[in-house]
């Protein structure tokens, strides 16, 4: 290591974000950066540690004592490179990801972990602007061609990585621009479209090739790409959003979340949205049903359109602040309470509260029956939810449900193909992720269920690597 001590006299800095009165007049990210020589000093904290917690906590099994030393060094091509050595899109996760690495860093026992997310943007914005990052197709062609059906990060991966290889990748995508989720569910305030287009160039440059506004088991049938490829990757996502199915459901005016985040990004993007059909909340009171990071995305979102108040709500109950709990350390994944950089944008956050009705007039809505609920134990352990107390009823012009994902969805191309799904309506495969189809494989969350893009993108890396095996085998 450059500086072995540094961790001892340097002190954790994070970018911060911009001021709130003036973020929250835009759709630009909302991350600020350090200058080259804060953000080495930053780097240099990494202390290279005996037993790199970091690579355990990364899905992705990232390399941070290396690449983090190698930007104290100055080095920062070097730096971009090793990252990207076991992650395609560092400039995704950079911005998005949790960043588990940095719950199992080391220096966590003392809360202070190494910025690890915010390096890991670093370098690569440094090294895309230093022209580091250049197109590198494939010397030879194997002559074998694979059709990956979805353009999220795990079928975005899979493509990167078999192109690599020298096979003859095509990606389909139903909607008019590549990117799937981290386009159209990811807010331009957390990743601006400018980056997903400057990765997606990159790969048209090294030979992918890639084919959007097409639906697969619908505008052309899945047999036909069966036909024409050695191998089909099945990357379509977990599309089935989770309902809330209480009275007043079909009012105008309750929306799942993705309904309202995607519609935002294509007004952003340029892209045409019938006028009939925009979700606007400025001057309305706003209820958002769910308190991850995708109900967190609605609040930034509808704080933007100016919305009169905003309310969102848990059935949980509230987490512990990590300064009030145990150090969880090395945990990845603690249970923790979140607060983001939208709810500092201004909302009131509540707990341990069930949706029992959504309240309507003329088919429009108009309030929300909520009652807060306890948990308890029954003697199998099973969680059980008991309601407390009287229900309240809130007025609210707007309603987003922000539940979470179920499954794939089920009718067209996975019926046409024939693909065999577990018991949660996944897609099944088996240890080399291929379906019940042949040469038909999957990758991301229509295997696992919804899961983080750092997972999906280390998905479509190991699938990959399986198809790369068959392709070769043959």
């Amino acid at each position: 290591m450059g500086n072995p001590k540094a961790f001892l006299t340097v002190k954790r800095k994070e970018a911060g974000y911009r001021p709130v009165q003036e973020r929250i007049l835009d759709f630009g990210e909302v991350e600020q950066t350090l200058n080259t020589e804060d953000r080495r000093e930053q780097a240099a904290r990494c202390m290279d540690c005996g037993i790199p917690f970091c690579h355990w906590g990364c899905p992705l099994g990232n390399k941070m004592p290396e690449w983090q030393d190698y930007i104290y060094k100055g080095n920062w091509k070097l730096g971009a490179d090793v990252l990207q050595q076991t992650n395609d899109f560092p400039e995704f996760t950079g911005r998005i990801c949790p960043a588990p690495c940095e719950k199992s860093c080391v220096l966590s026992i003392h809360r202070e972990p190494v910025t690890i997310r915010e390096n890991e943007a670093a370098v690569m914005e440094l090294a895309f602007n230093a022209g580091f990052i250049i197109p590198v197709p494939p010397k030879t062609r194997t002559g074998k061609k694979v059709a990956v059906i979805g353009s999220g990060p795990a079928g975005l991966a899979v493509a990167n990585q078999l192109n690599h290889k020298g096979h003859e990748v095509t990606v389909y995508e139903k909607s008019a621009n590549i990117g799937g989720l981290l386009r159209y569910g990811i807010p331009d305030f957390k990743l601006n479209k400018n980056i997903i287009e400057r990765r997606v160039n990159l790969m048209l440059a090294e030979g992918v090739k890639f084919v959007t506004g097409v639906e697969v088991g619908k505008d052309i049938p899945g047999k036909e790409l069966l036909e024409g490829n050695d191998a089909v990757c099945l990357a379509i996502g977990s599309q089935v959003p989770r309902d809330l199915k209480v009275e007043g459901r079909d009012l105008k005016g309750v929306y799942f979340a993705m309904e309202y985040l995607g519609q935002q990004n294509k007004l952003v993007g340029k892209e045409e949205v019938p006028a009939d059909q925009i979700i606007n909340a400025r001057g309305k009171k706003v209820l958002v049903i769910g308190g991850g990071d995708t109900g967190s995305d609605c609040i930034g979102t509808a704080n933007r359109q100016e919305a009169a108040s905003i309310l969102q709500i848990e059935i949980l109950p509230k987490p512990e602040a990590l300064e009030n709990m145990e150090n969880p350390w090395p945990n990845p994944y603690p249970v923790v309470l979140k607060t983001s950089s939208s709810h500092k944008e201004g909302c009131e956050r509540r707990w341990s509260l069930n949706t029992k009705r959504f309240i309507g007039e003329n088919g429009v809505l108009k309030a929300v029956e909520l009652v807060e609920v306890a948990w308890s134990k029954d003697e199998k352990g099973n969680h059980v939810m008991s309601e407390i107390g009287k229900p309240e009823i809130i007025e609210f012009d707007l309603a987003f449900l922000a539940l979470g994902f179920v499954h794939p969805i089920q009718e067209g191309l996975l019926a046409e193909l024939g693909i065999q799904v577990d018991g949660r309506k996944n897609v099944a495969t088996n240890g080399s992720r291929l379906t019940s189809t042949s040469k038909v494989f999957g990758a991301g969350d229509c295997v696992s269920g919804q899961s983080l893009v750092v997972k999906c993108i280390a998905s479509g890396r190991e699938t990959a690597a399986h198809i790369n095996e068959f392709l070769t085998k043959e």
